[in-house]
């Protein structure tokens, strides 16, 4: 790093700080206990703190490593400090744990960002540090920093494993997704990313080798004949049952091997990968769920998905290339007529942005889900044709990992969203200044919006006192 970026870097990463500080003053002083989800967190890690951990709560979904986490930063401070345990494990001081972990995400998002665009000379420190900037103030991710959440520390363990894998510190990087996946179980999903990553760099550069006795090197980047996804297929396939790319790939990838094998050790164990509660998180096949999140993705990157270009390219697409969009439009539509689940909670919790836009939008009529089918064939399109940089096995790699993140959940929750949105962030092309200006404003604006509704627009339910905000 530069010294004028180093200068710029930090000033962007302190000043946010003290804007989350400021923030995090308001929200607390507004919202004094415990609220949603934090009414089951808070007394959890107030037991721990208190050395009762064989306590559990079992409304209780996930592992207990924000507990453990949480003990292990404030019991120190404790100590070195001297204050008191009232004070030490109040829900102030479990929240600022979380704006702990959100500064270590700024961090971790510059050096991620440095590494996977290292070698494109024409990025500058300030385009890395706008976008740094950027991603931090992601508004779903952003909002829980100032709740006792286990999103900002699921975020940070899990992007701290991916720059370690990109490093080529298997065993750092297997361990810090044993911590992602003791703040969320479903977080095995990126630790397997991680060991796809070695993977996927091992199959390009055997294709690479295979193209270059063939001379026909033009085969890896074009994606629109059908004969070429067999052909690549086909060679998948050849690679993978050679026993002595299995034996070297599994030298490499051991460490995730392991932590897999921990996780369905865990699995058969515990029954399930939900602990506690498990009425309320049932797994199912909910094949939507991938189109509100392309839509969601849609909505967030904008600037770089929704432009005149881009429509431009995908309309010239849809042209060449009608049977193709004709057979994916079926295939929507029946995902979208046979798997389309609604989650009790989504119907009844009033608090969330999700129950308003599944009221005003597909609640409207029975066939608007169906009549949204072009919106997320296009984010599909826009969303693929921002990741043709990298190789195509990263990209099934990427695809197989979303899938496996989104579909299962039968929940429609903004927050799952967060880690794919992330991921796949990181790995566009860096867009041009005047767009990355122009997502920050848009993030910043929706950040505004979103702790101007928590902070003033509260409302009361009938035949209960509390008060009550709306989130994400």
């Amino acid at each position: 790093m530069e010294r004028g970026e180093a200068c710029g870097f930090s000033a962007a990463m302190s000043g946010a700080f003290l804007l989350s500080c400021l923030l995090f003053a308001a929200v607390s002083r507004r919202q004094r206990g415990p609220y949603m989800d934090e009414a089951f967190h808070v007394p959890q890690a107030q037991a721990y703190c208190h050395g009762r951990f064989l306590q559990w709560d079992p409304m209780i979904t996930t592992l207990p490593g924000l507990y453990l986490a949480s003990v292990g930063v404030v019991k120190p401070a404790a100590w070195l400090f001297g204050w008191t345990e009232s004070v030490v494990c109040s829900t102030g001081m479990l929240r600022f744990i979380n704006l702990l972990f959100s500064a270590g995400n700024f961090y971790l998002l510059y050096l991620l960002l440095f590494k996977i665009h290292q070698k494109n000379k024409a990025v500058s420190g300030f385009q890395r540090i706008l976008s740094t900037l950027t991603l931090a103030m992601f508004p779903t991710l952003y909002f829980f920093t100032f709740l006792y959440y286990t999103d900002p520390g699921s975020v940070f363990f899990t992007l701290f494993a991916y720059l370690m894998c990109l490093y080529g510190n298997h065993k750092t990087s297997a361990l810090l997704g044993f911590c992602g996946f003791m703040f969320r179980q479903t977080n095995i999903v990126w630790t397997v990313f991680c060991a796809g990553n070695v993977v996927a760099e091992k199959l390009n550069e055997a294709w690479r080798i295979k193209l270059q006795k063939k001379k026909d090197e033009k085969i890896l980047f074009r994606k629109g004949p059908f004969s070429d996804f067999i052909r690549i297929l086909q060679f998948l396939v050849e690679y993978l049952i050679s026993p002595q790319n299995l034996v070297m790939l599994s030298s490499i990838t051991w460490p995730y091997i392991v932590l897999v094998a921990v996780f369905f050790g865990f699995v058969f164990i515990n029954g399930g990968i939900v602990v506690g509660d498990r009425s309320s998180h049932e797994a199912c096949l909910h094949f939507p769920q991938l189109f509100y999140f392309l839509s969601f993705t849609l909505f967030f990157s904008f600037p770089h998905l929704l432009t005149p270009t881009k429509i431009r390219k995908f309309l010239l697409s849809l042209r060449k290339h009608p049977v193709q969009y004709s057979f994916i439009t079926v295939i929507s539509l029946f995902l979208i007529w046979k798997f389309t689940y609604v989650h009790k909670y989504l119907l009844a919790d009033n608090r969330h942005y999700t129950f308003y836009v599944w009221r005003k939008i597909f609640q409207r009529h029975e066939l608007v889900k169906y009549a949204l089918v072009p919106v997320y064939i296009f984010a599909g399109w826009s969303f693929a044709d921002n990741l043709k940089s990298k190789s195509i096995f990263w990209i099934l790699l990427y695809f197989v990992c979303l899938l496996a993140a989104t579909v299962p959940q039968k929940l429609l929750e903004f927050r799952y969203f967060i880690l794919p949105f992330l991921i796949y962030r990181l790995n566009i092309p860096f867009p041009s200044v005047y767009r990355q200006l122009l997502e920050i404003a848009f993030y910043i604006a929706v950040n505004a919006i979103t702790f101007y509704l928590f902070l003033n627009r509260t409302f009361q339910w009938p035949n209960s006192d509390e008060i009550q905000r709306f989130m994400w």
